[in-house]
């Protein structure tokens, strides 16, 4: 017997066949969906990470050393600035203190000099004056009596 809209009893087998057909492949296509949706996602996980590890210590290592190397740029220099500001103060008082110790002494010497080379021109003038003076008064005297003998023995 057969009824309309009603298979046969000989088609159902066939058709359980392909229910379980399309079944099973649906089945199998939610499942390596899911399977590669997790896989997809532990990979990207996996490289996300790892790329943004990698990005990040490069960046980072960059970013200290340029930050390290800056740092080190300034203590250095304002180090070597300090060394350098004490160097050239040592320095400029020891130029100081030598020019003035020497306009110092070059004072005193020129003052004891001036001193001394009085003391002696005017001990050497007084006494060349003295010579002169009294071979000047000889010689007058010795004309003015040379010139008084001669008026007087003339008479």
């Amino acid at each position: 017997m057969h009824f309309p809209g009603h298979m046969p009893p000989t088609s159902w087998p066939c058709q359980q066949n392909q229910f379980i057909t399309i079944y099973l492949s649906i089945y199998l296509c939610q499942f390596i969906s899911i399977y590669l949706s997790i896989y997809l996602s532990i990979y990207l996980s996996i490289y996300l990470s790892l790329s943004v590890h990698i990005y990040l210590s490069i960046y980072l290592s960059i970013s200290v050393s340029s930050y390290l190397s800056i740092y080190l740029s300034i203590s250095v220099s304002s180090y070597l600035s300090q060394s350098v500001h004490i160097y050239l103060s040592i320095y400029l008082c020891q130029f100081i203190s030598i020019s003035l110790i020497s306009i110092s002494v070059s004072s005193y010497l020129s003052i004891y000099l001036s001193k001394s080379a009085y003391i002696y021109l005017s001990s050497y003038l007084s006494i060349y004056l003295s010579i002169y003076l009294s071979q000047l008064i000889s010689i007058s005297v010795h004309i003015y009596l040379s010139i008084y003998l001669s008026i007087y023995l003339s008479h």
